[in-house]
C-alpha cells in the first residue's frame, strides 16, 4: 500500500471499522468502515473526472457526513482540499477559483447553473453538486463506484489544502498548509487536550474552517474517538445532551458559551460527564470564563490559532488556566515577542509582535512568493498579532497590529469591506471597526462620510452589499458622518471610531 502521509496516519488509527464515528441529527450513526468506504468512492469519482495529485478541489457546501468524506476522498486523492466559507457570494467565489484553479469545484444544488457558468468562464473544467442531506450529482455519481481506493502517494511536505485569508489590502491570500503542518498539529492537539477512542466529541462547527475541519475533525479521527455531528451549534440540544451524558468534550467558539450561559439547564450536574471545553477563534472573554467556570465548575481551556499555523499555544490540561491568557506554546511550537520595527526579541511582559515557528506553520501563501518571504523573519512567521509572554511564560494576545475584526469566529478585513462601501454611488469614504457585541465578539460596524448631494440610508448601503459581500462581512450597523477623524499624518484614527461607538450593542441580545 502506498504512503499516504496524512490519510495513512488517519488509517492507522481506526479503532474498529464499526467504531460509531459520526452520530447525525436523524439518529444514524456513521462507523469508520463507512468513512473508508464513502471516501473511497469519491476518491474514485474525483480520478475519474481527472483530479490528478497536487490539482485542487474547491468545496462551498453545507456541512454533511458525506462533505466530511469528500474531504478524506481529495487527500486520498493526492488533491489539495480548497473550503469555502458557504455565506461567500459568486462574486467573491470567482476570485477563489480563478486564483487555484482548481481541477473541480463542488457547489450546492441551488447555485448549479451559476456556477457552471463561472466555472466554463474561468476554465474549471467540472462542476459537481452537493446537497446538506447528502444528495447531488457527487454522491449520485459515486454510489456504484468502488469502495476501495489506492491512496495516492503523498509525503510531508505535499499539499494537502489551502485556506484562503482575506489580507488587510490587496486581494486575498491563499494559505498553503502541507500533509506534515495538518497531521503534527492534530497529533499534538490530541496528545496535549487528551483524546482517546473513549471520547465523543460534540461537533457544530462548521467545516469550511480550519477549527471545525483541520482541528476539530483530524483529532476525532486520529484519536479513534466518536462525535455527535450537527451542522449547527443549538444550546438546547447541546445542554441536553451533556445531561444524558452523550458526549465527553465541547470545542466551540465564544459565542457557543454565551449562548450555553443562557440555558437554565446548565449547571454543575448537567456538566459532570463532560471532560473538557475548549474555545479559540476568537478572543473569549475574562468575565464569560468566570461566569461559566461558576456555574458548571468547569474552566474553558482557551487556545491561540490562525489560518497559516493551525495551532500554536493552548492552556494547560493539568494547570491552571487562566482567563485572558491563551496558555503556553505547543510542544515543537516556539513562540517569541518581538520588537515590531526593529525585529528585536522582548523580554517576558513587554508588549510587541507575536512571532512563531514550528512544523504547524503554513509553506506559504499561494502564488505570491514575495509575499510569503515579507512575512517571515529568520524561520518565525509574523502573525500580525500584538502580544506578551508574561513571566510564568503564558501567552497574552492583546491587540492586532491589523485592523482585522473577528466577528462570530470569522476574520473581516475591513479595507474589502470598505471598498465595496465606497464602490457605492454617493459614498465619498469609510471607515470599518470592530466593537464589542454580545454574541458576535465584535460587531461590523461601518462610519460613512456621503456627498453632499446624496441621499443615503443605512437600509441602502446593506442592499448594496448584500450581493457583494458574505453576510458576516456585512456591517450590522452603518453611521453617517461629515468627516472621519485623522491624525496630523492624515490618517484615519479608527480608535476614536472604536471608542465612540463601542458601546452601540451593549443591549443587543
Amino acid at each position: 500500500m502506498t504512503h499516504n502521509h496524512l490519510f495513512s496516519a488517519i488509517r492507522a488509527a481506526v479503532p474498529a471499522l464499526d467504531k460509531p464515528l459520526a452520530f447525525l441529527a436523524d439518529g444514524q450513526a456513521e462507523t469508520y468502515g463507512d468513512a473508508l468506504a464513502l471516501s473511497a468512492r469519491l476518491a474514485n469519482l474525483l480520478k475519474a473526472r481527472g483530479v490528478k495529485p497536487g490539482d485542487r478541489v474547491a468545496v462551498q457546501v453545507e456541512k454533511s457526513w458525506p462533505a466530511l468524506a469528500l474531504y478524506l476522498a481529495a487527500i486520498r486523492a493526492g488533491a489539495v482540499y480548497l473550503p469555502l466559507n458557504t455565506a461567500y457570494t459568486l462574486n467573491e467565489v470567482e476570485y477563489f477559483l480563478s486564483d487555484a484553479e482548481p481541477a473541480v469545484f463542488v457547489c450546492r444544488p441551488e447555485i448549479e447553473a451559476e456556477a457552471r457558468a463561472l466555472a466554463t468562464r474561468l476554465g474549471v473544467a467540472c462542476v459537481e453538486t452537493l446537497a446538506a442531506d447528502g444528495t447531488g450529482s457527487l454522491t449520485q455519481g459515486a454510489a456504484d463506484l468502488s469502495d476501495t481506493f489506492e491512496d495516492a502517494a503523498r509525503g510531508p511536505e505535499d499539499l494537502g489544502g489551502i485556506l484562503y485569508t482575506s489580507g488587510t489590502t490587496g486581494r486575498a491570500k491563499g494559505a498553503m498548509l502541507t500533509h506534515d503542518n495538518l497531521l503534527s498539529n492534530a497529533l499534538t492537539l490530541r496528545d496535549c487536550w487528551r483524546f482517546t477512542a473513549d471520547d465523543v466529541l460534540l461537533h457544530a462547527l462548521p467545516l469550511f474552517h480550519t477549527h471545525g475541519l483541520f482541528v476539530a475533525s483530524n483529532i476525532v479521527l486520529l484519536a479513534g474517538a466518536s462525535m455527535v455531528f450537527r451542522s449547527k451549534f443549538d444550546p438546547k440540544e447541546a445542554t441536553a445532551l451533556m445531561s444524558a451524558g452523550k458526549v465527553t468534550s465541547l470545542m466551540s467558539v465564544p459565542t457557543f458559551y454565551t449562548r450555553l450561559l443562557d440555558q437554565p439547564g446548565l449547571t454543575r450536574e448537567a456538566t459532570a460527564g463532560m471532560r473538557l471545553f475548549i474555545s479559540g477563534s476568537a478572543p473569549l472573554l475574562a468575565e464569560t470564563h468566570r461566569a461559566f467556570q461558576e456555574r458548571t465548575g468547569h474552566a474553558i481551556l482557551e487556545r491561540y490559532g490562525m489560518t497559516e499555523t493551525g495551532m500554536n499555544t493552548s492552556n494547560p490540561y493539568d494547570g491552571a488556566r487562566i482567563a485572558g491568557t491563551v496558555g503556553f506554546p505547543l510542544p515543537q511550537v516556539e513562540v517569541r515577542v518581538t520588537d515590531p520595527e526593529t525585529g528585536r526579541v522582548l523580554p517576558a511582559d513587554e508588549i510587541g509582535m507575536v512571532e512563531v515557528k514550528g512544523p504547524n506553520v503554513f509553506k506559504g501563501y499561494w502564488r505570491m512568493p514575495e509575499k510569503t518571504a515579507s512575512e517571515f523573519r529568520d524561520g518565525f512567521f509574523i502573525t500580525g498579532d500584538l502580544g506578551k509572554i508574561d513571566p510564568a511564560g503564558y501567552v497574552h494576545i492583546v491587540g492586532r497590529g491589523k485592523d482585522l475584526v473577528i466577528t462570530g469566529g470569522f476574520n473581516v478585513y475591513p479595507k474589502e469591506v470598505e471598498g465595496e462601501i465606497d464602490a457605492i454611488p454617493g459614498v465619498v469614504e469609510s471607515a470599518v471597526i470592530g466593537v464589542p457585541h454580545p454574541d458576535f465578539g465584535e460587531g461590523v460596524t461601518a462610519v460613512v462620510v456621503t456627498a453632499p448631494d446624496a441621499v443615503l440610508t443605512e437600509d441602502a448601503i446593506h442592499r448594496a452589499l448584500e450581493s457583494r459581500l458574505a453576510k458576516f462581512k456585512q456591517p450590522k450597523r452603518v453611521f453617517f458622518v461629515g468627516e472621519l477623524p485623522r491624525n496630523t499624518m492624515g490618517k484615519v484614527q479608527k480608535n476614536v471610531l472604536r471608542e465612540t461607538y463601542k458601546d452601540i450593542y451593549r443591549n443587543v441580545a
